[in-house]
């Protein structure tokens, strides 16, 4: 018996365990472990949001979570164009699953974790509190938890189990790494609006060259293999891959493409659908949403209404980034800016 269970520990599950008040009974369930099992795949980039959700709880980082290069400036490519400008940005380059671990370790101890575990079934238990099943080392377990909470990104269990019909607009995210054989690092970001609606990125990471894109679910992988072939006369150097990996991404298309939950199960960070719809950046969103539904369960007799109502802001900003997205995808649009060279930094050739 427990008056919350957690479905997933990343940015958004970490935090609002970390800021539950003591006297709860919580219970989280993440497939993460240590070393070995799942991990997100991400390039690995915290984004200046993600940053600024970060300052505000005084948060700094580990060294050890941190990868070399430190890059200041995205190359960004248009294939269809030829177009190629440089404009700076202040991203922060580093292992995903170090700092999600780093996170975790954030949670307090009166929060029973348990690692390696996967949610296998999700069922209300009536009008009141939810019967949930786990897997964990072989073993099948069954709880009762008052509250249940969604925090398990793109795929949500939680999301599928209770509100199957809920659609987000979803794209295949699929990225490889190959040992790094580029002259100078650099970070890329590579559209083709033949082969997606999204975008593609590139990036060193230590002595590793990770590239990946988010396409199409139905010809991801095609498209994937295409789009590296551009790129190849492009300089990539992307020969005998050493791991491939994939995930879904959620793209919402409208202010109302957000599952936020009811009846005491909620949705937080991805799994509700917060993540830009431009960038693709969901850590800051995580942050802001995890943080949220802990104070309305802390403080409101009704969570869940106070909830929708402080999501308002979130909502808000996402709804910024959709206003943004047309101009970032939209052919012309982009053609006539990177032509411009408005706000490109333009590159010095060493001397020879």
């Amino acid at each position: 018996m427990y008056d919350i269970a957690i479905v997933g520990l990343g940015p958004a599950g970490s935090f609002f365990a970390r800021h539950l008040n003591k006297n709860l009974r919580v219970i989280a369930i993440d497939k993460k472990r240590e070393t070995g099992g799942f991990q997100k795949p991400c390039g690995g980039l915290l984004a200046p949001d993600a940053q600024k959700s970060l300052s505000r709880f005084n948060m700094t980082l580990p060294k050890d979570i941190l990868v070399s290069p430190q890059i200041f400036s995205v190359r960004t490519i248009d294939v269809k164009t030829g177009l190629l400008r440089h404009y700076q940005r202040h991203y922060i380059n580093l292992d995903r699953h170090k700092f999600d671990r780093w996170l975790m370790n954030q949670i307090p101890e009166h929060v029973e974790v348990r690692e390696g575990a996967v949610c296998t079934e999700i069922k209300r238990d009536g009008d009141e509190g939810f019967n949930i099943t786990f897997n964990e080392d072989g073993e099948s377990k069954t709880i009762y938890a008052k509250y249940l909470v969604g925090a398990d990104g793109a795929a949500s269990v939680v999301r599928r189990a209770l509100y199957g019909d809920f659609k987000i607009r979803e794209h295949l995210s699929i990225q490889q790494r190959f040992s790094d054989a580029h002259d100078t690092p650099f970070y890329s970001c590579v559209f083709d609006s033949d082969i997606t609606d999204s975008y593609a990125w590139g990036l060193t990471k230590d002595d590793c060259f990770i590239f990946g894109g988010a396409f199409s679910p139905k010809t991801g992988k095609r498209d994937f293999e295409a789009l590296k072939e551009k790129l190849r006369r492009h300089g990539f150097q992307l020969d005998n891959p050493i791991k491939t990996e994939s995930c879904l991404v959620l793209r919402p298309v409208g202010p109302r493409n957000y599952c936020r939950g009811d009846r005491g199960a909620f949705l937080i960070g991805e799994a509700a659908g917060f993540i830009s719809p431009s960038s693709l950046e969901g850590i800051s969103y995580a942050i802001d949403s995890g943080y949220l539904l802990a104070q309305c369960i802390n403080d409101s007799k009704d969570p869940n209404m106070a909830y929708r109502r402080g999501t308002r802001a979130i909502r808000l900003k996402l709804f910024a980034k959709l206003l943004k997205r047309p101009v970032m995808y939209n052919q012309l649009g982009r053609k006539l800016i990177m032509k411009s060279g408005l706000k490109s930094v333009p590159v010095v050739k060493p001397f020879e």
